[in-house]
């Protein structure tokens, strides 16, 4: 007996198989075609996350900002703003030495150079200096800060060989003034033409007056340098250098204060 074979014409057979032969004649002729899908799927999710890191970024920046902007405009408290304004005003002190060493700087000769010289908190409300008498005073404080670390001598009145304490404020002060002051410490505390000042009134310049030796007069003098300071030159074994008035040594030997600048004019 005979099996009987399905007859499945040519035409049908080929209508059926024409998708697959088209497929697989695209994927030779173009091998790109099929891997182009996967490729954009990748680029895509790329870009998506350039653009979420991108996003992320700016807003860690903008918090920082934030961040930066509250500790910034954080009140000081009044320690910090005394500490501030403290340091504001030794910054004032170390310009006014820088200006003390040109000699021929002039207060207002610079338009607003004179504000450069600004008085400390102790000088506020006292009389105020001429010009010139201004300019002699920042050429003496230079002077006596030239000679700090040179040793004591006594008797000495120049660099070259050192000093004593009223030999000293007589090198500083001589060369501007009208009239010469005398040479001994007891000699320019007893001194007329110098004005006698109060501890609570001393400004830059004064005079300050000691006797260490409790014998009658004076036998030390010092330059007053304002904030409480002095320099002089102390002993034999000892470097000219700056004091602290406020000392309790100083206090218990202080004997008074003189002024040779006055308001409007220099000695």
């Amino acid at each position: 007996m005979l099996n009987s074979v399905r007859f499945v014409p040519v035409r049908l057979a080929s209508r059926a198989q024409a998708p697959f032969f088209l497929l697989i004649t695209l994927a030779l002729l173009f091998p790109g075609v099929t891997e182009a899908r996967p490729q954009e799927v990748k680029s895509s999710l790329t870009r998506e996350k350039s653009l979420e890191a991108a996003k992320r970024k700016k807003n860690r920046d903008r918090l920082m900002a934030k961040v930066r902007l509250r500790i910034a405009t954080v009140p000081l408290t009044p320690e910090q703003k005394r500490s501030a304004a403290e340091r504001k005003r030794l910054d004032r002190v170390k310009n006014r030495e820088m200006l003390a060493m040109h000699s021929r700087w002039q207060p207002g000769r610079f338009g607003g150079s004179d504000a450069l010289w600004m008085p400390t908190p102790e000088e506020l409300g006292q009389e105020k200096l001429s010009p010139k008498a201004e300019a002699s005073l920042r050429i003496v404080i230079a002077r006596l800060k030239q000679q700090l670390g040179k040793p004591y001598v006594w008797g000495g009145q120049s660099p070259g060989e050192g000093f004593d304490c009223s030999g000293l404020v007589f090198y500083a002060w001589n060369h501007v003034l009208n009239r010469k002051l005398p040479r001994t410490a007891n000699a320019m505390y007893q001194d007329k033409h110098l004005k006698t000042v109060r501890q609570e009134k001393l400004r830059r310049g004064d005079l300050v007056f000691f006797d260490i030796s409790e014998r009658p007069g004076a036998d030390h003098v010092g330059v007053y340098l304002g904030d409480g300071q002095f320099i002089e030159a102390p002993r034999t074994g000892l470097n000219i250098r700056i004091s602290q008035l406020t000392d309790n040594f100083w206090q218990d030997h202080y004997l008074g204060a003189r002024r040779i600048l006055t308001d409007d004019a220099v000695l």
